[in-house]
């Protein structure tokens, strides 16, 4: 989770929020190439006084500040696009989680068990323990193995919710009378905390979500 003056990502729990992370770097690098090229270029025009009466054109030099961005962009957009198509593939779900949106909580269905359903409050603050996180903890938790593909179904029952993983790289919003898809599959044990990233009223900020990653063997006995 986000820690106190963390001016960075969160650290990635996913392949694909490890994806996400490398591909931010990536682009990073690339501005600041830009950038120092630019600033550079603005110095020594200012400093210096570079006149010639017999420079009519420069042909040359236009044709580079033409191919030269369009040669950028294209190392910018390759990884986009691979990212793109890795977050919308649903590959074989070993586990399939409904989450729908209500006004001001979340209700989860495990699609693949009899009757595994439970609504998501966010704890209040006069019952929190000294070991819960104060706007980020719920009193039922979302369990889920880890190193297994999931599939998330996400919808609404009465305004528009996002249903938000920043550790997972997972954002989907829940409209109402719509399913929307997506996949993750979680890579280490632990806690993920997210919060609905949709302005859904006045309480729009006390909907948190809590996911408990465990070992495949620790979900089986906690379903059964």
């Amino acid at each position: 989770m986000t820690t106190w003056l963390n001016m960075s990502l969160q650290d990635g729990a996913s392949p694909i929020m490890e994806q996400l992370v490398f591909f931010h770097d990536h682009v990073l690098m690339i501005m600041l190439m830009i950038t120092t090229t630019v600033s550079y270029m603005m110095i020594t025009l200012i400093r210096n006084k570079q006149t010639s009466r017999f420079m009519l054109e420069g042909q040359m030099i236009e044709t580079t500040w033409t191919i030269a961005p369009a040669i950028i962009l294209v190392f910018i957009a390759m990884p986009s696009l691979r990212l793109l198509y890795l977050m919308d593939e649903v590959h074989n779900p070993a586990l399939t989680l409904k989450a729908v949106g209500h006004q001001w909580y979340w209700s989860y269905e495990y699609s693949d068990f009899t009757k595994l359903e439970f609504d998501s409050y966010m704890i209040p603050q006069e019952e929190q323990q000294e070991s819960t996180f104060r706007l980020l903890d719920t009193d039922n938790r979302i369990v889920l193995p880890m190193n297994s593909p999931i599939r998330l179904i996400v919808t609404a029952a009465d305004v528009l919710h996002s249903w938000t993983i920043p550790s997972l790289g997972v954002k989907t919003d829940a409209t109402p009378g719509r399913l929307n898809q997506t996949s993750f599959s979680i890579n280490r044990p632990g806690i993920l905390y997210g919060q609905c990233s949709e302005i859904c009223g006045a309480n729009h900020s006390f909907m948190p979500i809590t996911i408990e990653s465990v070992p495949a063997k620790h979900f089986i006995n906690w379903a059964s």
